[in-house]
């Protein structure tokens, strides 16, 4: 039997930034922009500092359940930076970052997870889709968005994400094979933060990686180190421009580590290994870049100061307009679902609303 190779492939992982804050290769043209990266540290900044104040509101009752980016924080800032407002994002739960860069506000999303479905009707970005709980249907809708571009005509890209336990899901598989066929503009990134809730990725897939997923679908996969923002943005960048001019999609794994409960309904203490989680937290993305700017002599102590007295202000404003918002009724769920409510559904917003005002009033 005569046997021969018919087909080969790799995947490369990028980094720019090691763990101490060191460049490991030649930076990036924006990497030497001091003022550039003082700007991404302070995204990344708002991002956790927003994440801490909705475990405090969830805590207190006064908002719903929260998943955090704690240590994730460069994926979100990292592709939202390379966006522009023609491009459209299709979020999943965990892309808050993305989201807050591409002009959503911190009122909307706490709105949105405060139960409110006007939450999703963006200011700004008003093609950005809602945020997706559902684990995997993103992926799909992703690709029908790019669909709907490239019949049109259009330079724009799409990007969404997806957590390494959703690329399990059949959605993702059946969403990067049609952007193969189709060659769609889309970047699908994957946040691999090692934990698909409580099961961790030796249980989750036997590939080696999650970015060689792609090869099936006959698209570029890359590996990222998702906890240096030099890397992922830089990556991001490229993705982005191949999916705005005609080069077709692709799979983009960020290699992290989830520092919070999958959400505020989990306790990751009941499965996460504290040895490796502080480990995790001297390789995060904020302590990373922080180091390298310091070595630049592009931030000290007091800039710290400053910077975090003026975000708390500024987390402080949104959870004020959040919270002098009247409280929304079930009828939100009908308002906010179609463009026209069909007849047959009338009835049913009408006994929600009824239910809704008998219990409040038995509350009383």
């Amino acid at each position: 039997m005569t046997t021969t190779t018919v087909a080969s492939f790799e995947i490369k992982h990028h980094q720019y930034l090691d763990a101490d804050g060191k460049p490991t290769q030649e930076l990036p043209a924006f990497a030497k922009d001091m003022d550039k990266m003082r700007a991404l540290y302070r995204d990344m900044a708002l991002l956790r500092a927003f994440d801490a104040k909705t475990y405090a509101l969830q805590r207190t009752g006064k908002m719903g359940t929260y998943p955090a980016s704690l240590g994730q924080e460069a994926i979100g800032i990292g592709y939202g930076d390379c966006l522009t407002a023609d491009d459209v994002i299709v979020p999943y739960y965990r892309s808050t970052g993305g989201l807050l860069k591409h002009g959503v506000t911190m009122k909307e999303i706490l709105q949105y997870w405060g139960g409110d479905e006007g939450g999703s009707d963006f200011s700004v970005a008003k093609e950005d889709f809602p945020i997706c709980v559902p684990i995997g249907n993103q992926i799909i809708h992703a690709a029908g968005v790019a669909k709907a571009i490239q019949v049109r005509k259009q330079k724009r890209a799409v990007v969404t994400e997806i957590g390494e336990g959703g690329t399990s899901e059949g959605d993702f598989y059946e969403g990067i094979n049609v952007a193969g066929v189709w060659n769609l503009g889309v970047v699908f990134m994957v946040n691999n933060n090692q934990w698909a809730i409580s099961v961790p990725s030796a249980i989750q897939t036997a590939c080696e990686t999650y970015a060689q997923k792609a090869i099936a679908a006959g698209i570029e996969g890359i590996q990222v180190d998702g906890n240096d923002i030099i890397a992922v943005r830089q990556v991001a960048e490229y993705a982005v421009e191949k999916a705005r001019n005609g080069g077709g999609p692709t799979v983009i794994e960020s290699v992290t580590y989830r520092l919070c409960d999958h959400t505020t309904a989990d306790d990751a203490s009941r499965y996460d290994d504290k040895d490796v989680k502080d480990q995790a937290w001297k390789n995060e993305p904020m302590v990373r870049l922080r180091k390298y700017l310091e070595a630049n002599k592009a931030w000290s102590d007091k800039d710290e100061e400053k910077m975090m007295a003026e975000i708390a202000k500024e987390v402080e404003a949104a959870v004020e307009e959040y919270m002098a918002i009247p409280k929304p009724g079930p009828e939100l769920m009908f308002d906010h679902l179609y463009a026209e409510l069909p007849e047959m559904t009338k009835p049913q917003r009408e006994e929600a609303i009824a239910r809704y005002k008998n219990q409040a009033g038995g509350a009383k």
